[in-house]
């Protein structure tokens, strides 16, 4: 891919119970971030970064960015990096943090970073809002991302947008035009659809059942859209239960889903590959998947349907209901913090040039979307993700998933036994009591 960048000015878990203890103990000999501001001494002698081992997205862009748009960043304060197993993370920073060697940029677990956290409550973690608001580059964070992220993070913004998915129902365009389908506006346009795909012999929604999470997802967006962007976190904080009517409704509303057909035979074991070339082989009408499908999609090995002959469209409104489709279910990958002893005038100048310029790098080397606005002009991206790129830029607000505020019991429980809701071998009221059983022992 070939892109013209432009620079642009800038404002100047424990291991053990004593682990945990030391981290605390750490936030009296640590700068907050509120502290920190944009001035002050540098303390980092390196820009050191700690990701996944799996995934290399972030170090390869940064990687690039020192040689290019943050040159002169890299030479003031040099680009290290090193990798963790993603299963190691937490137990890694947990003793980095212990030993006052966190590094200048680190992967590390969501409840750690959370303001009730060990990291969040110790003063470690910097507050990237009010450090790129005083560097004066915040609005590089987009609206959608920056909801995401409170949302996960407990309202902080404890980490930036490197990766940036949304949630939507792709389509095949022609089995739409075939049928004299509209996309739909509404759920009840939705049903209408799937009905006349079942009718003409297509698989109206096919999803990778064998994965159950994909199924919990539209559990998720129908309770979001009856009741508002908050529901789940009245669930969280013990406001609402999800034995309550309204929330086994949408619960009725999925298995209703399967009862109908709608997913097609052999949904719970249909696996991921297999709900991918249905799709792409032009055998099903929709799938709902998150925009990380886009790789799968602009592969031509792949989409034997063509990139031109696939349409994207977010979860309808219920009519009558609380949400609405403009408010996309999102994720913005593992979360990615910064320390805030290290924090000082260098690093500020890095995390300038992040924000003004990682959003038109990674989209235009890696065909990545990120939650950073797109400053340059990337040319050669394909349809379909500067379409996506375009529902990230536009958004202002966004909801989560069906487990996103779960323990991890309750998550197990939620997606065990979906696969009997949506076959008729649970009832909408059993399955919805089962997990609400889980939240209530998990608290």
């Amino acid at each position: 891919m070939s892109t013209a960048f432009k620079r642009r000015s800038r404002v100047p878990l424990s291991l053990i119970a004593g682990v945990g203890a030391a981290v605390l103990l750490l936030s009296a000999c640590s700068t907050p971030a509120e502290e920190s501001g944009t001035g002050g001494e540098d303390k980092a002698t390196e820009f050191s970064l700690l990701t996944p081992a799996e995934n290399s997205i972030i170090r390869d862009e940064l990687a690039t960015l020192a040689g290019d748009q943050c040159e002169a960043e890299d030479k003031a304060l040099p680009l290290t990096s090193e990798t963790v197993a993603q299963a190691d993370a937490n137990q890694k920073i947990t003793l980095l943090a212990s030993q006052d060697a966190l590094p200048v940029m680190f992967v590390a677990g969501t409840a750690q970073v959370k303001p009730d956290g060990d990291l969040g409550a110790g003063g470690l973690i910097l507050d990237y809002e009010k450090t790129l608001t005083d560097l004066g580059v915040w609005d590089n964070i987009l609206p959608a991302a920056v909801s995401t992220v409170k949302n996960i993070y407990g309202g902080s913004m404890a980490s930036l947008p490197f990766q940036y998915n949304v949630e939507g129902i792709w389509y095949n365009k022609q089995i739409f035009a075939d049928n004299n389908v509209e996309v739909p506006e509404t759920y009840d346009e939705l049903l209408d659809a799937l009905e006349t795909f079942k009718k003409a012999g297509v698989v109206p929604m096919t999803q990778p059942g064998a994965a159950s999470w994909t199924i919990t997802r539209l559990l998720g967006n129908l309770i979001f859209r009856e009741l508002g962007p908050d529901a789940m976190q009245a669930i969280a904080d013990g406001d609402a239960k999800l034995t309550d009517p309204e929330y086994v409704e949408a619960a009725q509303q999925l298995a209703d889903l399967g009862a109908a057909g709608y997913f097609g035979d052999g949904v719970t074991s249909r696996d991921t590959d297999t709900a991918y070339a249905q799709f792409l082989n032009g055998e099903a009408a929709t799938m709902y998947m998150g925009s990380w499908f886009l790789a799968n999609l602009n592969d031509e090995t792949q989409n034997v349907i063509g990139e031109d002959n696939v349409g994207f469209f977010p979860f309808p409104s219920v009519e009558g209901g609380k949400g609405d489709s403009g408010q996309w279910p999102a994720n913005a990958g593992a979360p990615t913090a910064a320390s805030s002893a290290l924090y000082g005038p260098k690093v500020g100048d890095w995390l300038s040039c992040i924000a003004e310029n990682y959003g038109s790098s990674v989209l235009a080397n890696q065909g990545v979307i990120s939650g950073f606005r797109v400053n340059d002009e990337v040319s050669d991206v394909k349809p379909l993700t500067a379409a996506v790129q375009d529902v990230v830029a536009n958004a202002d607000e966004t909801v989560l998933w069906f487990e996103a505020k779960m323990d991890a019991k309750s998550t197990t429980d939620a997606q065990a036994n979906v696969g009997l809701l949506i076959t008729g071998q649970m009832s909408p009221a059993d399955y919805m009591a089962l997990v609400q059983n889980s939240l209530d022992t998990a608290q």
